[in-house]
């Protein structure tokens, strides 16, 4: 059994009222439709989920230009809307509530994979420098074209709108994908960002971005219903963020200017500099979830059990145990994630991992 009683505590957050202080990592599932639509299974997946309550969503792209691998979902027509509501259904109905994460991913993406087949869009006309898997294998991430200034602001209206298009879905809320080397780092990482203008050069102006998002997505569905993840430090995606003194200016100004939104939660992927998710955690006037990798079961409510966080969400962990809540309760053992089937598109390590026997 995992030990700490504060894990089993309930907590408020933003609008939702939670069992425990778990939830669902978000978490990248490729079994999206070529539409965009979310598959037949997924409201399946996440309804399986749902004990643990603050469910997120794999990342969900806002627009047409926001897609970056395959089969990947969006909410940004009247036909998005209508599959997530199956599974804000099906969350609902087993207890959870549903936040559906809106991720851009700029320029980790290839023409091959986007509905228009058009360049990414990146702050600055820089590769990622990666391989990404399309149809045709493994291609390089192009050079991508720099967003403009009308561009800036038409990118901000998508997330406004997948924002409002997620509520109508019946979604409880939205996460704002900024981490992980996606758009909003990107415009965050100075390798990644040699803008010009007021959107690049200081840690004001690379943080002005994130910040004009978030803030049109909490006027537009409420603050309480209204989350972000940053990961200080994170290299994914050809990010490189500086020396420790160059990510914690970065970041203690970008919550800085988040904090006073109200948001529902500041979610961190963390990567080891204790003393930042110290002093972000100390900032932020709501709740904080941290997800770290590599934790053992026996580790999953250090940060709570610290003051570092509210939440836990869990990863692995959960996506190859539909019923993670009752083993962790239960001292069960749990089942191992097949790499084989991350990303199979099928129901084959998406909605067969066995849950326990009824007793």
């Amino acid at each position: 059994m995992t030990s700490s009683s504060t894990l089993w505590q309930p907590f408020t957050l933003g609008n939702v009222e939670l069992p425990h202080r778990l939830a669902l990592a978000p978490m990248t599932r490729s079994r999206a439709n070529p539409d965009g639509t979310v598959g037949e299974l997924a409201a399946e997946y996440y309804g399986q989920r749902a004990s643990l309550g603050l469910v997120i969503s794999e990342g969900t792209q806002p627009s047409a230009d926001g897609q970056g691998y395959q089969n990947t979902p969006g909410i940004y027509t009247p036909e998005h809307v209508e599959g997530w509501r199956k599974v804000a259904d099906a969350v609902r109905t087993e207890g959870g509530a549903l936040f559906i994460q809106l991720m851009h991913a700029g320029r980790v993406a290839h023409p091959d994979n986007t509905p228009h087949h058009r360049l990414p869009v990146a702050p600055s006309a820089i590769s990622a420098g990666q391989d990404i898997f399309t149809a045709a294998g493994p291609l390089k991430t192009p050079v991508p074209r720099e967003l403009g200034a009308e561009d800036i602001q038409a990118t901000i209206a998508d997330f406004r709108h997948a924002a409002a298009s997620a509520i109508a879905a019946g979604a409880d809320g939205v996460e704002i994908h900024g981490a992980n080397g996606y758009l909003l780092h990107q415009f965050l990482s100075p390798n990644a960002n040699h803008r010009e203008d007021a959107y690049g050069g200081s840690v004001e102006n690379r943080a002005r971005f994130v910040v004009e998002v978030a803030r049109a997505v909490a006027d537009e569905i409420g603050a309480d219903r209204t989350g972000i993840r940053i990961s200080p430090a994170f290299p994914l995606g050809g990010i490189d963020e500086g020396d420790v003194g160059a990510v914690r200016a970065q970041y203690l100004h970008l919550v800085g200017e988040l904090a006073p939104l109200n948001l529902a939660y500041l979610h961190v992927h963390h990567i080891g500099d204790d003393e930042l998710l110290r002093s972000l955690r100390d900032m932020w006037p709501t709740a904080v979830l941290v997800v770290r990798y590599g934790r053992s079961r026996e580790q999953i409510a250090d940060d709570i059990d610290a003051g570092l966080a509210d939440i836990a969400p869990l990863g692995r962990f959960a996506l190859a145990n539909p019923d993670v809540v009752e083993r962790l309760r239960s001292g069960a053992d749990l089942n191992d994630v097949d790499p084989a089937t991350l990303y199979s598109g099928g129901p084959a390590g998406y909605i067969d991992y066995p849950a326990l026997a009824p007793a």
